[in-house]
């Protein structure tokens, strides 16, 4: 007779979470729905930044005790791919496509613009924490060229003007 192996013996209980937070139930569940397989990784970080809405250290660590991947796995995973950020979003996010449309269509003006209204780079945050500022590669909007995101509302056929406005409208109460 073989030996019992983890697997054999049902499901493994995970690490407790960081702290008492409700949001942990949701990524448990996705770790436990997913057999708590290190092949969870990238579904388990994506609900971990669905609910909390960036991955911290101490939900990287806990996410690594829990899949039992090494915690430099995780931070490769989650420095690697550009959805993932690290640091606390800004009440507000403005994300400018920079894909082949839209920087012919005038986008990097439109990036500059922003970044120096705002006095930020893309990948940061206002230091009130109302606005971050980020770029992608490619929207999938190409017919409203130049296309950005704000607060994951897609709008095209942009202008600087019509930008420096909703985000101005961001900082009134």
């Amino acid at each position: 007779m073989a030996p019992l192996t983890a697997s054999a013996a049902g499901p493994r209980t995970p690490p407790s979470p960081p702290d008492e937070d409700p949001r942990w139930k949701k990524v448990i569940r996705t770790m436990r729905l997913n057999g708590f397989s290190a092949t969870a990784l990238i579904e388990t970080l994506h609900t971990v930044q669905e609910s909390f809405g960036y991955l911290e250290p101490e939900a990287l660590r806990f996410v690594a005790r829990s899949l039992r991947v090494p915690l430099s796995r995780v931070y490769a995973v989650a420095t690697f791919y550009h959805f993932f950020t690290l640091k606390p979003p800004g009440r507000h996010t403005c994300v400018v496509c920079l894909g082949t449309a839209c920087f012919i269509g005038g986008a990097a003006t439109i990036l500059e613009g922003v970044q120096n209204a705002l006095a930020i780079a893309p990948g940061e945050t206002t230091a009130d924490g109302n606005v971050s500022l980020l770029s992608a590669r490619c929207l999938g909007a190409c017919g409203l060229a130049p296309a950005a995101v704000f607060d994951g509302a897609v709008q095209g056929n942009l202008t600087l003007p019509a930008v420096l406005e909703k985000i101005e409208g961001w900082a009134k109460p």
